[in-house]
């Protein structure tokens, strides 16, 4: 690896996986990194790309937006013209490691949160009675 960037952000919209023509699964992913403070805080987006089986596992349904995660791969940048005429630029990560960090937005917690609240709760085993917890060493 000729390079290596690693960061923290939130995905911006569900990971998708397709196949090449040869065959290869790729997952791509948009995830925002906000660099700054205060109002000179600004928001950047970075696509991350992910190749070969660790595309093709049950990564793809963690990566909701709004999930944290933690991306590292090697870096590269892109240029292309936007529909306007004007030439923009990209940032691309080739990922080798793409962790799940912290949970979702609060918002999609919630719902979550409720259900498990009204299920009762669970019976005691009588396994542990007169079993005392407290271990002398």
């Amino acid at each position: 690896m000729s390079n290596v960037f690693s960061f923290t952000g939130t995905v911006g919209k569900d990971a998708e996986v397709r196949y090449a023509h040869s065959g290869l699964a790729i997952m791509s992913v948009n995830v925002a990194n906000n660099i700054g403070y205060g109002d000179k805080q600004q928001t950047l987006w970075v696509r991350v790309a992910l190749f070969g089986k660790r595309s093709e596992g049950q990564l793809a349904n963690y990566l909701k937006k709004g999930q944290q995660v933690f991306v590292s791969g090697e870096l590269t940048q892109s240029e292309y013209k936007a529909n306007d005429g004007s030439m923009r630029t990209s940032l691309e990560l080739n990922a080798h490691i793409i962790d799940l960090v912290g949970r979702k937005s609060d918002s999609a917690a919630a719902p979550a949160s409720t259900q498990s609240t009204s299920q009762p709760p669970p019976k005691k085993d009588n396994f542990d009675d007169g079993i005392d917890d407290d271990i002398p060493f």
